[in-house]
């Protein structure tokens, strides 16, 4: 069943979206409503599924996870998926693992400290039951890397 966000839950949703640690006095402000009223419709929010985490974007770099790179992965099967994804899960290294169309089968977001490690992580997904091949593609450079989503008026969302 699909239903509408009024203005308030996009206000609110947009605003912490770029500030996760927003206290909700300032979201009370901003939306003009008591923080009460601003919990309740968070915790709403949550409820539905819309809100799944608060999280702290850390900067990779300041860590040493200096390579970015994007891994086509083809298994040659659909039994040998969940132990696929098994294997993705397990790995802290991967950041993201999408099914896709195209060139493989999947493709997986991966950061490493360098080179050799992304070089032993390769090897090992080539070890993988069901692994037929990987392409690899490194980063060079990250213009924008985002998991903000455009919210707006007149959106249905599906809970």
């Amino acid at each position: 069943m699909a239903h509408q966000l009024d203005e308030t839950d996009i206000k609110i949703l947009n605003h912490l979206q770029e500030h996760g640690r927003a206290q909700r006095n300032t979201i009370a402000d901003i939306v003009h409503l008591s923080v009460p009223s601003v919990s309740e419709r968070m915790r709403k929010l949550e409820e539905k599924g819309l809100i799944s985490n608060y999280n702290a974007i850390l900067d990779a770099k300041q860590f040493n996870f200096d390579i970015t790179a994007f891994i086509f992965v083809e298994v040659d099967t659909s039994e040998r998926y969940q132990g696929f994804v098994e294997h993705v899960t397990n790995h802290p290294e991967v950041l993201e693992c999408h099914s896709i169309t195209g060139d493989g089968s999947h493709i997986l977001k991966v950061r490493t400290r360098n080179t050799e490690s992304l070089e032993r992580f390769l090897s090992l997904v080539q070890t993988w039951d069901g692994v037929t091949r990987t392409r690899s593609n490194i980063v060079l450079s990250t213009f924008k890397e985002t998991r903000k989503l455009p919210i707006e008026q007149n959106v249905e969302i599906k809970k």
